[in-house]
């Protein structure tokens, strides 16, 4: 899931998320394309498939949190810590670097894609 080259960027997400939502949001507006594993759809059912790779995801970070957001192979982090690379740069210039196509223009604050009803960061 984290290797193929025709799909860099990976998100990690549940259907019912936020804070996912957030992040869909965000690539949406700045043209990232990227292939999410939604772990709780009908898709990831069968077996507890959804429930094993997060499993081994987990095992993986040392993160238990959903979203997590890959790019090339690499954990960039979740909502937060992605959000963070996007406002500073550092995610544009990852995506860059793979030749990971997106809009250099959307210089939107990233934290702007989370929920309204959350408090101010």
């Amino acid at each position: 899931m984290l290797s193929d080259p025709t799909q860099p960027v990976v998100l990690f997400a549940l259907e019912w998320c936020e804070f996912c939502w957030s992040v869909r949001k965000m690539f949406a507006e700045a043209g990232i394309a990227y292939r999410a594993i939604d772990l709780d759809s009908v898709a990831y059912q069968a077996d507890n498939r959804g429930g094993d790779i997060r499993a081994a995801l987990r095992s993986l970070i040392g993160v238990p949190t959903i979203p997590q957001i890959f790019v090339a192979g690499e954990h960039i982090g979740g909502a937060t810590e992605t959000f963070d690379a996007f406002n500073d740069g550092s995610f544009k210039v990852r995506l860059a670097a793979n030749n990971i196509p997106f809009n250099p223009d959307m210089t939107r604050d990233a934290y702007s894609f989370l929920p309204k009803w959350l408090h101010p960061r």
